[in-house]
């Protein structure tokens, strides 16, 4: 079974910047998209931004766009979030996820097949 272990939460002021790295213990099919979601305090879990494993297109919530930024290295089975000009609205605990499509990471969670055990960002203003 697939294993997500994601890394790189912590704590910083609005306008800072982290890197969350999820790591994978290794990929059993080829054509998949693995990414991020968040769940704030008291608030549903949301999608963030993910990659498609085929093209390497990425994939962005609109809160996130210009300021996060996703990537991956295979041959690390690592994916990394990339995260800029924080604001105190994205804290969270930030969770990997794997799935079949971009739809399910932004419209059906539900549906993602292997999740990690998330890591929290904190942003202070």
């Amino acid at each position: 079974e697939v294993q997500l272990v994601e890394s790189g939460g912590g704590s910083v002021q609005a306008g800072g910047s982290l890197r969350l790295s999820c790591a994978a213990s290794r990929f059993t099919f080829d054509d998949f998209v693995i990414g991020w979601l968040r769940q704030a305090p008291g608030k549903e879990r949301e999608g963030v931004s993910c990659i498609s494993s085929s093209d390497g297109s990425t994939y962005y919530a609109e809160s996130v766009k210009g300021r996060f930024t996703i990537s991956s290295d295979y041959a690390k089975n690592t994916v990394y979030l990339q995260m800029n000009s924080l604001k105190p609205e994205d804290t969270a605990v930030y969770y990997c996820a794997t799935g079949s499509s971009d739809y399910v990471f932004f419209n059906d969670i539900g549906y993602l097949e292997v999740w990690g055990q998330g890591t929290l960002v904190t942003v202070s203003s």
